[in-house]
């Protein structure tokens, strides 16, 4: 941005924020409070757009001259429940500040680095409007809904909408540039019996037995490897039988889920032939992913199958070069690693193919814990972070700029 001074992003005014956001609480599909607050700070910081779309997600923008490429900074404004408040030394939704850390549920995951990025995008506003200079392409920011369920969707939902070049995901990196993660996908694999009297269980099918010679198969399936995103993982996380309670009765059916935690490359086909490899010659068996629908604090609702896909940026791509630059002009040092997680990414670039890196404040770990919390000096960082990628990564052409 070329003649643009970087100011410094207002300290206070990214702690207030984020305090104020820790305590509008916001579990999936209950947004609504949080995401008002959000919408208010981008028009009050002097946006050229803000609105929320229709399925409860935060959208703003600092427009450009139309001669760099566009940017868009995702975080979602979600939350896990707290199950047990009298756990926590500190009020879940306080925002209490102790030694320069402040507490609370989501604090790392994630609205301090979505309020990180309000206030630095606010202030690309603010120079606009003072000094008539603007970004050569267009800056976004998105407070997703739903992330916490549906990895991506309300995402893909936004991106339709803007249609960014480029994506940051803002979940923690401990400021560092994560270029890729595994995906998540949950698969069901159920087998049909025939009921019968449990008094006479030859006239039946059980379901439950016919299942396990696919519960063996699954436990000495290889997992995938990776070189740069580590070990693919398969691992049943429930099994249910029917009729439920089965008192007296040949259980008719019988269903496993599987949490599979994909590989760049592991699309929807592979999986379901993988598993379908799996399961004996006799007898009625399916292998589906699983679907969801999910109503938003709007009154719309969201769906779509439950399988996330994985991505890796290679070390060389623009943005990748470009990001590491941007921030170590301002004093960081940023390694590249992945996410051992799942993340809107799988959407911005395992589903959309769009150029995406990963940067934010915190730690992976400190995610969902009890006594959340985020360091006040790295969530001012991250801020400064996010100023630096506007900047920079606008003043980038579309030449060139295409995955590859």
């Amino acid at each position: 941005m070329s003649g643009i001074h970087n100011p410094a992003v207002d300290r206070d005014e990214v702690i207030d924020l984020t305090r104020r956001a820790v305590r509008a609480k916001s579990l999936s599909g209950e947004e609504k409070e949080v995401a008002e607050l959000l919408k208010s700070k981008m028009i009050e910081m002097g946006y050229d757009e803000a609105w929320i779309d229709p399925y409860g997600s935060v959208i703003g923008k600092v427009g450009g001259t139309g001669e760099g490429i566009s940017i868009l900074f995702d975080g979602h404004i979600d939350t896990v429940p707290v199950n047990s408040p009298e756990k926590w030394t500190y009020d879940p939704f306080g925002g209490e500040i102790v030694d320069g850390v402040m507490y609370g549920r989501g604090t790392t995951d994630m609205k301090g680095a979505v309020c990180a990025a309000i206030v630095a995008v606010g202030e690309l506003a603010r120079n606009a409007k003072r000094t008539g200079i603007r970004p050569k392409g267009d800056v976004w920011v998105s407070c997703t809904v739903y992330e916490e369920l549906f990895e991506g969707v309300a995402l893909g939902k936004v991106m339709d909408a803007v249609k960014p070049d480029c994506v940051v995901i803002m979940e923690s990196t401990a400021l560092n540039v994560n270029i890729g993660q595994r995906g998540r996908a949950e698969v069901n694999i159920t087998a049909h019996g025939k009921s019968a009297h449990s008094s006479n269980p030859s006239r039946g099918i059980n379901a439950v037995y016919a299942m396990n010679p696919v519960i063996a198969g699954l436990i000495a399936l290889k997992p995938t490897r990776h070189d740069k995103l580590g070990q693919g993982i398969s691992v049943v996380t429930d099994i249910v039988s029917s009729p439920y309670p089965g008192a007296s009765v040949v259980p008719d059916l019988c269903r496993v889920t599987i949490d599979r935690r994909l590989l760049v490359g592991e699309d929807e086909a592979l999986v379901t032939e993988q598993y379908e490899a799996l399961l004996p010659a006799e007898g009625k068996y399916e292998v589906t992913v699983a679907e969801a629908e999910l109503k938003c604090y709007t009154g719309s609702t969201l769906g779509g199958k439950r399988f996330f896909p994985a991505w890796m940026l290679v070390e060389g791509h623009p943005l990748v070069e470009h990001t590491v630059s941007a921030l170590e002009a301002i004093g960081l040092s940023p390694e590249l690693s992945a996410y051992s997680f799942c993340t809107n990414g799988s959407y911005s670039a395992g589903t959309a193919g769009v150029p995406t890196i990963g940067f934010g404040p915190s730690y992976e770990h400190v995610a969902h814990i009890v006594d959340e919390y985020i360091e006040l000096d790295q969530l001012i960082q991250a801020a400064e972070g996010y100023y630096a990628l506007a900047s920079a990564i606008t003043n980038l052409t579309r030449d060139g700029f295409a995955n590859r």
